[in-house]
C-alpha cells in the first residue's frame, strides 16, 4: 500500500535532522581535541631561518627601514665674505652711477654708501668704548696724546734719557766725520760740539776732505777709518758712537739732526731694547 505524501516528508525531513545532529556530535569533541599552537623554540627558529637562510620574505629577518637623509645644514657665509661682497656691492653702485648718472642710480649709491659709513661709525664708537673700559687696550696710557698727558710723559721721558748721558761718558766715545765742502756740517758741528760738551763726551772729529773745522780745530784726516767701521763712506755728516766695553762701533746718524733728536737717538740705542719703545 502506497506511503501517503505527507508520511513520506515528514521521514525525510527526521532523517535530516538525525543526519544533522550526528554530524554536530562528532565535530564537537574533534576540534575541542586540537592542540592549542605553540611558540617554536629558539632551536627550531635556528634551524628555520638561519640555517635555511630564508631570510626576510618568511617572518626570520625584519627588513631595515629606510635611512632619512639629514638634511644638511646651510652654510652660513664668513664675515671676511659678507664684507667682501659689501665692497662690491659698493664698487658696483658707485660704477653705476657714474657711468649712468640718473637720479635712481645716484641715489642708490648715495643711500648704500651712507649706510656703510654708519657701520664704520657704529664701529669706531664701540672701539673706543672698549679703549676705555680695558687698560689693557689703551695704548695712550705708554704713549699719551692729550697735551697734558704727553707733557708729564715727556717730562720723566726726559729726566731717564739725562740720566743715561750722564753716564755715558765713562764707555762711549764719540766719532764725528766731516767735510769742509759740507753745508749741513756747518749747522750740525755746533750742535755736536754743545751736546758732547754738555755730558763731557770726548768727540774725536774726522775731517774726510782734509779741509779744518773750526768747531773742532783738533780734528784728524780720515785714514779709512769709516770703511774700518762698516759705515757709508760718502755721507757726511756721520756720527758714530764707540763703545769702549765691547770695541765696536754704534752709527747714530747721518744728516743735520737737533740736539734733542741726537740725545734721543743716543738714550734708545744706548739703554732700550728694540721693541720696548714704541
Amino acid at each position: 500500500m502506497p506511503v501517503p505524501a505527507n508520511k513520506a516528508l515528514r521521514r525525510r525531513v527526521i532523517a535530516c535532522l538525525a543526519l544533522t545532529l550526528s554530524s554536530t556530535a562528532l565535530a564537537g569533541p574533534a576540534r575541542a581535541e586540537e592542540p592549542e599552537p605553540v611558540a617554536a623554540s629558539d632551536h627550531q627558529d635556528r634551524f628555520y631561518c638561519e640555517e635555511r637562510k630564508l631570510g626576510y620574505w618568511f617572518y626570520c629577518s625584519k627588513p631595515k627601514p629606510p635611512e632619512i637623509e639629514a638634511e644638511a645644514p646651510e652654510a652660513v657665509p664668513s664675515a671676511t665674505t659678507e664684507l667682501d661682497a659689501l665692497t662690491a656691492d659698493l664698487r658696483e653702485l658707485k660704477a653705476r652711477a657714474i657711468l649712468e648718472p640718473t637720479p635712481a642710480n645716484v641715489t642708490a649709491y648715495i643711500r648704500f654708501q651712507r649706510a656703510q659709513l654708519d657701520r664704520a661709525s657704529l664701529f669706531s664708537d664701540v672701539w673706543q668704548r672698549a679703549i676705555w673700559q680695558d687698560p689693557d687696550l689703551d695704548y695712550t696710557l705708554q704713549r699719551p696724546v692729550s697735551t697734558l698727558g704727553k707733557r708729564q710723559w715727556q717730562d720723566v721721558r726726559s729726566a731717564a734719557r739725562d740720566a743715561v748721558m750722564a753716564q755715558l761718558s765713562e764707555r762711549y766715545g764719540l766719532f764725528y766725520f766731516f767735510a769742509q765742502s759740507c753745508g749741513a756740517c756747518e749747522i750740525m758741528s755746533p750742535i755736536v760740539q754743545s751736546v758732547a760738551a754738555t755730558w763731557q763726551i770726548t768727540v774725536r772729529a774726522i775731517s774726510t776732505d782734509g779741509g779744518p773745522s773750526r768747531h773742532f780745530p783738533g780734528y784728524i784726516v780720515e785714514t779709512n777709518q769709516r770703511s774700518r767701521m762698516g759705515l757709508e763712506p760718502k755721507i757726511t755728516p756721520a756720527i758714530v758712537l764707540w763703545d769702549a766695553l765691547k770695541g765696536q762701533p754704534v752709527p747714530i746718524g747721518y744728516g743735520v739732526m737737533s740736539a734733542d733728536e741726537l740725545q734721543d737717538r743716543i738714550y734708545l740705542l744706548t739703554s732700550k731694547e728694540a721693541g720696548h719703545d714704541y
